[in-house]
Protein backbone atom coordinates (compact mmCIF):
# COMPACT_ATOMS: atom_id res chain seq x y z
CA UNK A 1 0.00 0.00 0.00
CA UNK A 2 1.10 3.52 -0.71
CA UNK A 3 -0.52 6.74 0.44
CA UNK A 4 -0.47 9.88 -1.68
CA UNK A 5 -0.92 13.48 -0.57
CA UNK A 6 -1.10 16.37 -3.03
CA UNK A 7 -0.28 19.98 -2.32
CA UNK A 8 0.25 23.22 -4.18
CA UNK A 9 -3.15 23.93 -5.68
CA UNK A 10 -4.84 27.30 -5.48
CA UNK A 11 -6.23 30.28 -7.34
CA UNK A 12 -4.12 31.82 -10.08
CA UNK A 13 -4.72 34.31 -12.86
CA UNK A 14 -4.69 33.22 -16.46
CA UNK A 15 -1.14 33.08 -17.74
CA UNK A 16 0.23 32.32 -14.30
CA UNK A 17 2.01 29.28 -12.90
CA UNK A 18 1.54 26.74 -10.16
CA UNK A 19 3.58 23.81 -8.94
CA UNK A 20 1.77 20.77 -7.62
CA UNK A 21 3.54 18.22 -5.49
CA UNK A 22 2.60 14.67 -4.54
CA UNK A 23 4.23 13.00 -1.56
CA UNK A 24 4.14 9.23 -1.26
CA UNK A 25 4.40 7.22 1.95
CA UNK A 26 3.99 3.60 2.92
CA UNK A 27 5.48 0.91 0.68
CA UNK A 28 7.73 3.31 -1.19
CA UNK A 29 10.38 0.60 -1.45
CA UNK A 30 8.51 -0.68 -4.49
CA UNK A 31 8.68 0.81 -7.96
CA UNK A 32 5.67 2.90 -8.97
CA UNK A 33 4.75 4.70 -12.10
CA UNK A 34 3.07 7.99 -11.23
CA UNK A 35 0.52 10.15 -12.95
CA UNK A 36 -1.44 13.34 -12.59
CA UNK A 37 -5.11 13.36 -13.52
CA UNK A 38 -7.63 16.15 -13.40
CA UNK A 39 -11.38 16.36 -13.23
CA UNK A 40 -13.48 19.41 -13.94
CA UNK A 41 -17.11 19.64 -12.78
CA UNK A 42 -19.36 17.51 -14.97
CA UNK A 43 -16.46 15.95 -16.83
CA UNK A 44 -14.61 12.66 -16.75
CA UNK A 45 -11.33 12.34 -14.92
CA UNK A 46 -8.59 12.63 -17.53
CA UNK A 47 -4.88 12.06 -17.53
CA UNK A 48 -2.62 15.10 -17.59
CA UNK A 49 0.84 13.56 -17.36
CA UNK A 50 2.52 10.31 -16.42
CA UNK A 51 6.08 9.30 -15.58
CA UNK A 52 7.68 5.90 -15.18
CA UNK A 53 9.60 4.93 -12.10
CA UNK A 54 12.98 5.72 -13.63
CA UNK A 55 11.74 8.74 -15.56
CA UNK A 56 12.57 7.16 -18.91
CA UNK A 57 8.97 7.28 -20.11
CA UNK A 58 6.94 10.47 -19.85
CA UNK A 59 3.54 11.31 -21.29
CA UNK A 60 1.61 14.58 -21.57
CA UNK A 61 -1.88 15.01 -22.83
CA UNK A 62 -1.95 17.23 -25.90
CA UNK A 63 -3.65 20.13 -24.11
CA UNK A 64 -0.71 20.64 -21.72
CA UNK A 65 2.29 19.89 -23.93
CA UNK A 66 4.81 22.69 -23.78
CA UNK A 67 3.16 24.18 -20.67
CA UNK A 68 3.41 21.48 -18.01
CA UNK A 69 6.42 19.50 -16.81
CA UNK A 70 6.25 16.37 -14.68
CA UNK A 71 9.23 15.30 -12.60
CA UNK A 72 9.99 12.95 -9.74
CA UNK A 73 12.51 12.53 -6.97
CA UNK A 74 12.59 8.91 -5.88
CA UNK A 75 14.89 9.69 -2.97
CA UNK A 76 12.24 12.03 -1.55
CA UNK A 77 9.26 9.98 -2.81
CA UNK A 78 7.76 13.00 -4.53
CA UNK A 79 6.31 13.74 -7.94
CA UNK A 80 5.81 17.31 -9.08
CA UNK A 81 3.78 18.94 -11.82
CA UNK A 82 5.02 22.35 -12.87
CA UNK A 83 2.20 24.17 -14.65
CA UNK A 84 2.70 27.38 -16.60
CA UNK A 85 0.66 29.52 -19.00
CA UNK A 86 -2.43 28.39 -17.17
CA UNK A 87 -5.83 29.05 -18.69
CA UNK A 88 -9.44 28.61 -17.63
CA UNK A 89 -9.57 25.12 -19.16
CA UNK A 90 -7.00 24.00 -16.59
CA UNK A 91 -9.45 24.65 -13.76
CA UNK A 92 -10.08 21.28 -12.14
CA UNK A 93 -9.37 19.06 -9.19
CA UNK A 94 -5.92 17.56 -9.76
CA UNK A 95 -5.15 14.08 -8.50
CA UNK A 96 -1.93 12.15 -8.05
CA UNK A 97 -2.04 8.44 -8.83
CA UNK A 98 0.34 5.49 -8.60
CA UNK A 99 0.61 1.95 -9.91
CA UNK A 100 3.25 -0.73 -9.71
CA UNK A 101 5.64 -0.17 -12.60
CA UNK A 102 6.36 -3.21 -14.72
CA UNK A 103 8.61 -1.09 -16.94
CA UNK A 104 6.89 -2.32 -20.11
CA UNK A 105 4.62 0.61 -20.89
CA UNK A 106 3.26 3.78 -19.39
CA UNK A 107 -0.34 3.37 -18.30
CA UNK A 108 -2.67 6.20 -19.26
CA UNK A 109 -6.11 5.08 -18.10
CA UNK A 110 -7.45 5.95 -14.69
CA UNK A 111 -8.48 2.33 -14.22
CA UNK A 112 -4.82 1.31 -14.50
CA UNK A 113 -3.93 3.16 -11.29
CA UNK A 114 -4.45 1.58 -7.91
CA UNK A 115 -3.58 4.37 -5.53
CA UNK A 116 -4.97 7.89 -5.46
CA UNK A 117 -4.55 11.04 -3.48
CA UNK A 118 -7.42 13.19 -2.24
CA UNK A 119 -6.77 15.84 -4.84
CA UNK A 120 -5.92 19.52 -4.88
CA UNK A 121 -7.99 22.21 -6.58
CA UNK A 122 -6.54 24.41 -9.29
CA UNK A 123 -8.66 27.41 -10.24
CA UNK A 124 -7.59 29.75 -13.03
CA UNK A 125 -9.32 33.10 -13.21
CA UNK A 126 -9.60 34.89 -16.54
Amino acid sequence: QVQLVESGGGLVQAGGSLRLSCAASGRTDRRYAMAWFRQAPGKEREIVAAISWNGAMIYYTEAVKGRFTVSRDNAKNTVDLQMSSLNAEDTAGHYCAARRDDNRYLALRKTDYNYWGQGTQVTVSS
